[in-house]
């Protein structure tokens, strides 16, 4: 099995700069930097009120990013249209409410089927690849088949709430969850709350694992260990 991909969230770095109204840090060169220093991916979440990466930073990303250019987001028509114009590599569909803080909670793909197909088949048809955030229950990877999407990607935030506890218990269901998906032909990614404590056991447990999307807790060791050191010990974890 080839290594767990490695893509580097860059909301929290968008989230600095906006905060003084500036071009500092600049989020084109951060992401430039990434993976010169070893990304294997670049994702981004522009969420409608644009409090971080802002849309018009996505054809500018997308001219640069060299290895895979990931963007995730609740497919409003205004989303799906942006993605459309500028094709990232895949488009992660998030259930996301306007207002959330944050991605917690993964789609019911049951009660959402027919509105995920179309989605799905739209994005589809001009060759970007579909992933869709889910949690870790059986009848929604069940589900997930059925909307015709190539990947999941694994809201893990339960996962990593309920590691220092009792991590066999926490990856459990993921465990079964993500040998379901293989055998439905379903790729696996999974992202949220991951960091350097939790993510080597999470790989080591998930051999269907392709790629993590990891963002606020590696910018936050970053300003610890530095952005370079910060992605190689991250791929280490990944890399065994």
């Amino acid at each position: 099995m080839p290594a767990t991909r490695l893509s580097v969230n860059l909301n929290k770095i968008a989230l600095i700069r906006n905060a003084r109204g500036s071009d500092l840090p600049n989020l084109v060169q951060v992401a430039k930097d990434c993976e010169s220093f070893g990304a294997e991916g670049i994702t981004v979440h522009p969420r409608p009120d644009e409090r971080h990466v802002r849309y018009a930073d996505i054809p500018l990303l997308k001219e640069v990013v060299t290895t895979e250019f990931n963007i995730e987001g609740n497919p409003t028509r205004r989303f799906l249209d942006m993605v459309l114009e500028n094709k990232p590599h895949q488009c992660t569909l998030v259930p996301d409410a306007p207002d959330a803080l944050t991605s917690d909670a993964g789609w019911d793909t049951v009660k959402n089927q027919d509105f995920l197909k179309k989605v799905i088949g739209e994005l589809q048809a001009e060759g970007i690849r579909v992933s869709i955030f889910i949690d870790p229950v059986e009848s929604m990877i069940l589900g997930a088949k059925d909307t015709g999407t190539d990947r999941i990607e694994f809201y893990t935030g339960p996962y990593a709430e309920d590691f220092f506890k009792d991590k066999r218990q926490a990856i459990e269901p993921f465990k079964k969850c993500s040998t379901l998906a293989g055998q439905l032909g379903i790729g696996v990614n999974a992202g949220h709350d991951l960091n350097l404590h939790n993510l080597a056991y999470l790989n080591d447990n998930l051999p269907e694992l392709l790629e993590v999307s990891i963002g606020h807790a590696l910018i936050s060791d970053a300003l610890y260990y530095g952005l370079h050191n910060t992605i190689q010990m991250y791929l280490g974890k990944l890399k065994g």
